[in-house]
């Protein structure tokens, strides 16, 4: 807790610079765009605008003192284009001021440009993400989603894979990933070091990891809400991209104009026939310390394809509706022999998530929208050790995870005026899930097994009053029947936000949130071992539902190009699980029911100047876990507990050229100490004594945007990325495996972060 308040001292002189009604500004040859974005960071103001209005306008104005109005006058007298003022803040750029403005839909952005272009802080603590106006960021060249993510504050993903960080110390399975309503379960390409959704994808997404709406349920720690374009454009756009993994397309076909289309996209991996240094090094992370590194007479066949199809339909002004459909698909298949025994070894992996959805939004009339949907997710997960001795199957272990959830919803909001809007809604999820371990020899034999199903009806309703002069504040209450469980929960939710002073602004949150459905560790520990977390449901007894309390409270500061975050937080989780290892508890290899606190501070800096743009972020965290049963009933350090991490990044753009180029540090994971005694490792000092050595990483992005032909439209993207530049061997994980039986041997597991690793990329755009 110093820490907390010397960094939130070190940023108050921050706090006294005077306010001023004019500013210094010039735009050199600079294309509208980026001029817009350097007035918001300057003026603290949001544009909306039509792309199609700004394409290939260019602005100068010499360095002058100007205001805020000044500025706009002088790029309406350089563009021909009209601007209007909504609220002080918003200004609306158009050829025809005079075309109707949806005031609804424009949220009350705090920070604008938060880690660059297409990252936005909202007043309720959401960030909006817009992937195909995404500027540069470190060591990506594509806008990949939960990539860009897991650079923001209070986000960290301790093993380096896409899908498995955690939010403000919560485990990775309390993140809610949504697309088009569907959840999305499965963990991501290359076991979890590929993002699951293609990140070129035309789409909107909120991230939220505190004071969520009330329609948002089922996990505790954050929700990723991802919606692709519902805009229905009347001009055919396609993409063709290739990388050092994977080659994807993208179409947007309009059907029928301004009322129908179609949009598609499809990427599969071609490492299965080229085998690239990119994915070299990414495997040799995912596969160290199994038997795919080790053997040297084994043969790897792996592949990867998702693709998704969205159908856009508007009969008329008052009526939008869409069906979508995605796939996303990983298959292993490896091969070895024992020459002299005559023995074939096979490893089979297949991990799929299918996703239906359909939505149909009503706008009844000027002030009232009702939005109703339905959405079924499939995910299967299927494991097989085959052995084969002389040509013939001796044995087959096979492990099962499914998943069949679906559900409908419907939602109405009421825009009674410009301070008071309602929210009502009702969702009823279906949700059954499955596991089982079975063991093939001359019989078959189920190991372990269970199928459980559980109904939930939600009913909530969130009002939002808004008063520039006074607050705003923002109250939800969800309420959950758990129907097998005989069970309800409710979930009060709330966000108020002050602005102090056009530069200054207060946030404080509070919630409630509970959840059904986690991942475990197996009991049977599988010969790969790739893949050993299985989803499964709560039963009320010796799983019950989990749930998490936070609050979190802290102020904005934005003027001039300076922008500054500061949020602390408090976050209590109950009824979480833990399995007791064998060999940390002899007589006791069953879950475990217990808690975590959490406490930590996230703080961002960001600075605009002459072009470049820094970012600076700081992250404290500290969790423990108590559970009655395990570490003498003391409590320990959790395994999110990263106490310290810092991130920084500097980006130039000029023109069509960009780089970024940023360093993470932080401090090590905890894990359990063990010591080499007579009869092998013991574990004397408790659990997650010990801390892993310091992370730290460079990574480095470039991208050059042109055209292929002045008289056509086809325009070309190429761009670069190296990970880890000085090729920093960090050790992410020590963990122990065994048998949970006294008699078999324990194993010492260690892994290391991916090596120095480019990656280039070429798209196609016309």
């Amino acid at each position: 807790m110093r820490l907390i308040y010397v960094f939130v001292l070190m940023l108050l002189p921050f706090l006294a610079f005077s306010q001023e009604e004019a500013f210094y500004i010039e735009f050199n040859d600079e294309n509208l765009s980026d001029a817009f974005t350097k007035v918001e960071e300057t003026y603290n103001a949001l544009f909306s605008f039509k792309n199609d209005d700004i394409n290939k306008k260019r602005i100068s104005l010499i360095r002058k003192k100007r205001t805020l109005l000044e500025v706009l006058d002088a790029i309406k007298a350089t563009t021909n284009l009209n601007y209007k003022i909504l609220n002080n803040r918003y200004i609306v750029i158009n050829q025809f001021i005079s075309e109707t403005i949806n005031l609804n839909t424009l949220d009350l952005v705090v920070i604008s440009s938060y880690l660059t272009k297409g990252i936005e802080k909202n007043s309720e603590g959401s960030y909006k993400l817009l992937p195909s106006k995404l500027g540069i960021l470190p060591g990506l060249t594509e806008p990949d989603v939960l990539e860009s993510i897991q650079l923001l504050p209070g986000v960290l993903s301790p093993n380096e894979t896409a899908t498995g960080f955690f939010v403000r110390g919560g485990a990775s399975d309390q993140n809610r990933v949504i697309w088009n309503g569907i959840n999305i379960y499965h963990k991501g390409h290359l076991f979890g070091m590929i993002s699951p959704l293609n990140p070129n994808v035309t789409s909107n997404i909120k991230f939220i990891n505190k004071g969520s709406h009330a329609r948002y349920g089922e996990r505790l720690s954050s929700v990723i809400d991802i919606s692709s374009s519902s805009k229905i454009s009347n001009k055919l756009r396609t993409e063709l991209g290739l990388n050092g993994i994977n080659g994807d397309a993208l179409i947007e076909l309009p059907i029928i104009k301004e009322k129908l289309n179609i949009q598609a996209s499809l990427r599969r991996s071609y490492v299965d026939v080229l085998e690239t240094f990119t994915y070299n090094q990414l495997a040799y992370k995912v596969f160290e310390s199994t038997k795919i590194n080790n053997s040297e007479n084994g043969n790897n066949d792996f592949s990867f394809l998702d693709y998704n199809i969205k159908i856009n339909y508007k009969p008329n002004n008052n009526n939008r509706l869409y069906t979508s459909f995605i796939s996303i698909d990983n298959q292993l298949d490896y091969t070895s022999n024992e020459t002299d025994t005559n023995k074939d070894f096979n490893d089979r992996i297949n991990t799929k998530n299918l996703g239906y959805g359909i939505g149909w939004s009503l706008d009844w009339n000027t002030k009232i929208n009702q939005t109703t949907t339905a959405y079924f997710s499939d995910y299967k997960f299927n494991y097989n050790f085959i052995t084969t001795e002389d040509g013939e199957q001796t044995s087959d272990f096979e492990k099962r995870n499914t998943i069949y959830d679906s559900g409908v919803a419907t939602e109405i909001k009421i825009n009674a005026s410009k301070k008071n809007n309602y929210t009502f809604g009702y969702q009823y999820a279906l949700k059954d899930v499955a596991y089982a371990f079975l063991n093939t020899t001359d019989l078959s034999f189920i190991l372990d097994s269970e199928e459980r199903i559980v109904q939930t009806h939600s009913i909530y309703g969130q009002y939002d009053y808004k008063n520039s002069n006074l607050f705003d504040i923002s109250f939800g209450l969800r309420s959950t029947y758990f129907n097998e469980l005989d069970a309800v929960r409710l979930e009060p939710r709330i966000v108020l936000y002050k602005s102090i002073s056009d530069n200054l602004k207060w946030q404080a949150t509070g919630e409630i949130k509970n959840q059904i459905i986690s991942e475990i560790d197996e009991t049977i520990i599988s010969d790969l071992s790739l893949e050993n977390r299985v989803w499964r449901l709560a039963d009320g007894n010796q799983f019950p539902i989990s749930n998490s309390q936070q609050v979190s409270t802290g102020f904005i500061y934005t003027k001039q190009g300076l922008s500054i975050d500061v949020d602390t937080y408090y976050k209590k989780l109950k009824n979480i699980t833990a399995l007791s290892l064998g060999f940390l508890n002899p007589e006791n290899s069953t879950f475990n029911i217990g808690q975590q606190n959490v406490v930590g501070l996230d703080a961002f800096v960001k600075k605009r100047f002459n072009g470049f743009n820094t970012w600076f972020s700081y992250s404290f965290n500290r969790s423990k876990s108590h559970f009655n049963s395990l570490n003498d009933s003391k409590s320990f350090n959790s395994k999110s507990n990263v106490t310290h991490a810092v991130s920084t990044a500097l980006s130039y753009k000029v023109d069509n050229l960009q780089f970024a180029i940023g360093w993470k540090w932080q401090t090590g994971k905890p894990y359990t100490l063990a010591e080499q005694g007579d009869d092998g490792l013991e574990f004397n000092d408790g659990i997650n004594t010990g801390e892993l050595p310091i992370y730290h990483r460079l990574d480095f992005s470039s991208t050059y945007n042109f055209k292929m032909s002045r008289r056509h439209k086809l325009k070309g993207k190429v761009g670069l990325s190296i990970r880890n530049i000085y090729n920093r061997k960090n050790l992410i994980s020590r963990e122990y495996r065994g048998n949970n039986s006294l008699d078999d041997p324990i194993e010492l597991i260690e892994k290391y972060s991916i090596g120095i690793t480019p990656n280039l990329m070429f798209r196609l755009y016309w």
